[in-house]
């Protein structure tokens, strides 16, 4: 049963962590890659400590072993300086998925209890 062994690991491109630069007048786009590097298919997630300035898409999918996705990580225009940016991150969570399963993204998976990782790429902005 896919529960009982603990999801494996991703790589992402970059590894540590997503850089927007000024202006910050329009919307900016970054793409980010997330491979799935185990043996296993993952369900995967994408959440944002704030949706008002960022967006990610697509927000979740399915990945077979070694397959990747590219996701457009966008920041919405906002003031830079007059807003707290300190905690921005966006967060991947991963899970596997059932033997035999449809490859098919089900956000329930994600909230049994399957063993979920997580994976944290802060936001820099530079001025």
């Amino acid at each position: 049963m896919a529960q009982s062994v603990p999801p494996g690991d991703i790589q992402t491109q970059p590894n540590a962590k997503i850089v927007f630069n000024a202006p910050y007048d329009d919307k900016h786009t970054y793409h980010i890659k997330v491979i799935n590097s185990s043996a296993r298919r993952i369900g995967y997630g994408i959440k944002t400590t704030n949706m008002k300035r960022l967006g990610v898409d697509p927000p979740c999918g399915v990945l077979d072993p070694k397959e990747a996705v590219l996701l457009a990580v966008s920041c919405d225009a906002f003031a830079y300086g007059q807003e707290d940016t300190n905690n921005d991150r966006i967060t991947v969570e991963w899970t596997n998925t059932p033997d035999g399963a449809a490859k098919q993204f089900r956000r329930e998976r994600f909230q049994g209890d399957g063993m979920v990782r997580r994976k944290n790429l802060p936001i820099e902005y530079n001025p």
